[in-house]
């Protein structure tokens, strides 16, 4: 095994917390006139989840770099004029249309070894083919269901056989129509410049490791693969020719790499005050929030609940580049209730507040009742601030 250069850099820990706030769009003025379309190119995936609380978590990426953008503005933004495509990545993210080109290597792993393993009848796959070039953009359910009458996973045929599609390349979802996949041909929804698998593994890999290190700004080998899924092996053997620089963090144990461009002004600016989806690309990998943050992220939604302590739906509060607790939101009409408020320190009770008030007036709600607070002792200071 060849040895790692010796990086010429060393960052603080303080440093490398504000690389990576401004690189996910949290230090600094936001690029209103970019938009929703200017996020989801800087970021290079928006990761999509069935839990709707507030609202999707697609939806609460933007909003928390932008404030309230409209819903239906974010909405456009995504699904029209070819701006867009859904597919893998760190989970099933909304990906920039112009980095089709850069999944290519995944495409070709998922048609030498599909990804579920369904069994499919003869026939079934050119038959969704045959009915998407006829009737154009249709949902699974148009197709002929999307599932037969067993579990979760006991797909129809038609639904396995887009599915597969999808993986491959074949096919692409173009939006989602009350939360269902909408699935049309990829020779039509992909611009005919970008459709095409010509990019080699290498090349694919070079691609999105260096865009994983200008999202996340700085980042462990882990951090950085983990971004767009990748294998450790993926990423160690394209890192060196990425544009990536290494470089040393106080207090991180494994070496790490940076944004070049990140590392050639000190980052400044106003920070955002602003309740974060936990399914948000600043917090994905829990042992890099820990070592960044000093907090501990974990969505309980799939936690029995006895067994939660935060909340069904906890979103981490973010305030003047720290993270400084969490709340478990729901809506009764036209108030948003805090369910669950956990106030990591007395200093978290205002930021708290006031992104309470953001998330409820963003919603269509009205006012904001506190059910629960971590700190008992803070509820009414809490309550005033919201009043």
């Amino acid at each position: 095994m060849t040895s790692l250069p010796r990086p010429a850099i060393e960052l603080s820990a303080d440093e490398a917390r504000r690389i990576a706030l401004r690189a996910q769009g949290f230090l600094g003025a936001p690029d209103r006139r970019s938009g929703v379309r200017g996020i989801l190119r800087h970021l290079g995936a928006v990761q999509l989840d069935t839990i709707s609380v507030l609202a999707r978590s697609h939806e609460l990426i933007p909003y928390a770099r932008l404030g309230a953008v409209g819903r239906d503005t974010v909405e456009a933004a995504y699904w029209t004029e070819t701006h867009a495509f859904e597919y893998w990545s760190h989970a099933a993210c909304i990906l920039p249309v112009e980095e089709w080109p850069h999944f290519a290597f995944r495409r070709r792993a998922y048609r030498s070894r599909p990804h579920w393993h369904h069994d499919l009848p003869d026939g079934a796959y050119d038959q969704v083919i045959k009915q998407l070039r006829a009737e154009g953009p249709l949902t699974a359910t148009e197709l002929g269901g999307a599932k037969n009458k067993g579990e979760w996973w006991d797909w129809s045929e038609s639904k396995i056989a887009v599915e597969r599609a999808l993986m491959y390349g074949e096919v692409v979802c173009t939006e989602r129509r009350s939360w269902k996949r909408v699935y049309d041909l990829a020779e039509r929804a992909i611009p005919d410049a970008l459709l095409h698998d010509d990019l080699s593994d290498p090349e694919c890999l070079r691609r999105l490791v260096r865009l994983a290190g200008e999202a996340l700004g700085v980042g462990t080998r882990a951090d950085i693969a983990d971004y767009h899924r990748l294998k450790g092996e993926q990423f160690d053997a394209v890192v060196a020719d990425s544009g990536l620089v290494p470089v040393t963090v106080q207090g991180w144990d494994k070496p790490a790499w940076a944004d070049p461009k990140a590392l050639d002004t000190t980052p400044r600016g106003r920070h955002r005050t602003t309740l974060l989806s936990p399914f948000d690309s600043l917090i994905w990998e829990r042992a890099r929030t820990e070592r960044i943050f000093g907090f501990t992220h974990r969505l309980e939604a799939y936690v029995p609940k006895p067994k939660r302590i935060h909340g069904y739906f906890a979103m981490p509060l973010l305030a003047g580049g720290r993270l400084l607790g969490r709340v478990d939101p729901a809506r009764e009409g036209a108030t948003l209730v805090a369910r669950q408020v956990t106030l990591d320190t007395p200093k978290a009770v205002e930021p708290m507040a006031r992104a309470l008030m953001e998330a409820a007036t963003w919603v269509g709600c009205d006012s904001v009742r506190v059910e629960r607070v971590n700190r008992p002792e803070l509820t009414a200071a809490l309550v005033r601030a919201l009043t």
